[in-house]
């Protein structure tokens, strides 16, 4: 069926919903426009799906959320009774259709019988992650668009575990949504009989109150935060999402009680008004904080986002200004950190292990072989770490201390499966007290560990190729660094080349080694001196990224390697 057959289709359907049957009138002279917005279905992949908020089957809607859940629904169906009544736990952010869209996913899912959670109020996807677990539900959903601009939203699964649905499950439910052909037609329940018959529950407090409880054991020495607190400024942004609620609830169950919240950013808005974008690895994000910050003499800036599953960090200078850390260097500090307390505290089990993706900084590496702890690599995604703790749970194999991808998400304690922007709220704050404690700064701090283990860098390059073209373009890109493979970037040699579509490890000798990893459409170069240099499809935006992990002596080599390595990937990529 061609794009113009499914938009009639929309615009001929009488019980549309009138906001959206408004958008296609205003645009039924755009071609380009219905195009997009009718030419393919949102695509819906193992991390769910996120897309512009408007009318056709290229958007998200009420249509597409119910294609979504009516997919999961089937796959529960198949599954039977017992997993019926376990139910899917439902929360949202402060975006715009979020309230609605949870309650139209729980409309679907009643439809069929099955039980939902739906919390009363917006929650941050940690929470989540949380409640599926702590309901034994069989999955949850979570309607956010973590930190992309207003106009998104998406939608996330995840399974009993706690995680993101893992590969079979995610392929099989994958088959369920797109096996449907008419998002229009799909029968939802009515909410008020849901709720009276009692498979639509509304849940807040008693989940929040367990899930503050288990935070309090982020906190790894207690005594150091009573004795500093009186010492510390804090402030903290919400960007205008989730984080608020529990996030100050956290910290002053951890002892912080000198935290100043951004007020104007305080306010959960999905117009995200004071902001370009709700991104807290972008320094603009930080403006507000920062002035606030400037004018209480903070130790520390602290930002959420939306959906409070990602956390950036603002450290002081020496020159009293402050810096946007990366989520690399973020990890670097909150690592180093919990393993030396550990270490000091005699807490560090024999069998530590930390978790990180492939794209992330080697410098969390060095640290962790210096306590003799084990760092293992997984694929981009953070239910590849959920499923390595979920392994060694069964197998008691390894003891889980941390994990962390370099796009600002982190998790200290594995009763969540998914990044926590509320656990690494509450430790990077005990982080903070332990180097004011020494009279250093955060920055002071991370200084340190350069020092120790060398200087390390990241940068990542991110291209965005929109539309029908760009998603051409992306696979163009891939295919021609497959067929034409660099053998070096900046004068630095490749040493071996890693395409995990193919789990191999190919080594410029011509030796070839598996990779024990799921296929995944990722290429990574490890070059001689140490650095690498990685390229890989966005699984949740029109864009390509580039990686680039550089090491070297000195933070002037450091940076005159990065520049090097991007001018390389310029010009191949131009």
């Amino acid at each position: 069926m061609n794009w113009q057959t499914i938009y009639e289709n929309w615009k001929n359907d009488a019980s549309l919903e009138p906001e959206l049957m408004e958008e296609l009138i205003e645009k039924e002279q755009d071609i380009a426009a219905l195009k997009d917005a009718f030419y393919t279905p949102l695509e819906f992949g193992t991390a769910g799906m996120r897309g512009v908020i408007g009318a056709g089957i290229n958007r998200m809607n009420s249509y597409t959320v119910r294609q979504a859940t009516e997919g999961l629904a089937l796959f529960m169906d198949s599954l039977g009774e017992a997993v019926k009544k376990r139910g899917v736990a439902i929360a949202y952010d402060s975006r715009h259709k979020s309230p609605e869209f949870a309650i139209e996913a729980a409309k679907t899912l009643g439809a069929h019988g099955i039980q939902s959670y739906v919390f009363e109020s917006l929650r941050p996807t940690p929470e989540l992650s949380f409640a599926v677990r702590h309901l034994n539900a069989f999955a949850g959903i979570m309607i956010t668009a973590s930190h992309n601009p207003a106009a998104y939203n998406g939608y996330k699964v995840y399974g009993a575990d706690g995680g993101q649905m893992p590969p079979h499950d995610a392929d099989a439910l994958t088959t369920y949504v797109r096996s449907i052909e008419n998002n229009l037609a799909i029968k939802v329940a009515n909410e008020a009989d849901l709720k009276a018959s009692g498979l639509l529950k509304i849940i807040g407090e008693e989940i929040d109150t367990p899930y503050l409880e288990e935070l309090r054991s982020v906190t790894v020495n207690p005594d150091l935060i009573k004795e500093m607190d009186s010492q510390m400024k804090l402030v903290f942004t919400p960007l205008h999402g989730t984080g608020q609620m529990l996030g100050e609830r956290a910290l002053k169950n951890a002892g912080f009680n000198s935290v100043s919240i951004v007020p104007e950013q305080a306010i959960a808005d999905g117009d995200f008004p004071t902001v370009k974008s709700p991104n807290p690895e972008e320094h603009s994000a930080f403006e507000l904080a920062i002035a606030l910050g400037e004018k209480e003499g903070a130790d520390v800036l602290i930002a959420t986002d939306p959906d409070a599953d990602r956390l950036g960090v603002a450290v002081r200078l020496p020159n009293g200004q402050y810096e946007v850390l990366s989520g690399n260097q973020i990890a670097a500090l909150m690592l180093s950190y919990l393993l030396e307390a550990h270490k000091e505290q005699g807490t560090l089990p024999a069998n530590a292990v930390a978790l990180k993706s492939i794209v992330s900084s080697e410098l969390a590496t060095a640290i962790a072989a210096a306590y003799d702890v084990k760092m293992i690599d997984v694929l981009t995604g953070f239910k590849f770490i959920a499923e390595k703790i979920k392994q060694y749970e069964e197998d008691d194999s390894q003891t889980f201390m941390f994990g962390f991808e370099e796009s600002y998400g982190y998790l200290i304690k594995p009763f969540v499966r998914d990044k926590d922007a509320i656990q690494a709220l509450v430790l990077i704050s005990e982080v903070a007290a332990y180097y004011k404690k020494q009279g250093k700064t955060l920055y002071d701090g991370l200084q340190d560990i350069l020092a120790t283990y060398g200087h390390f860098k990241e940068k990542t390059i991110s291209v965005t190729m929109a539309g029908i073209e760009g998603t051409e373009k992306i696979k163009a890109l891939m295919a021609q660094f497959r067929a034409e493979a660099p053998t070096e970037f900046g004068g630095v040699a490749v040493q071996a080349v890693e395409d995990f579509s193919v789990s191999q490890r190919r080594f410029m000798d011509g030796k070839v080694e598996e990779i024990e990893m799921p296929a995944s459409d990722v290429l990574k170069y490890s070059l001689a001196d140490g650095s690498w240099i990685a390229i890989r499809p966005s699984g949740t935006e029109p864009k390509i990224k580039f990686y680039i992990g550089a090491v070297a002596q000195t933070a002037v080599e450091v940076d005159e390697k990065i520049t090097a390595f991007e001018k390389k990937i310029q010009a191949l990529s131009a």
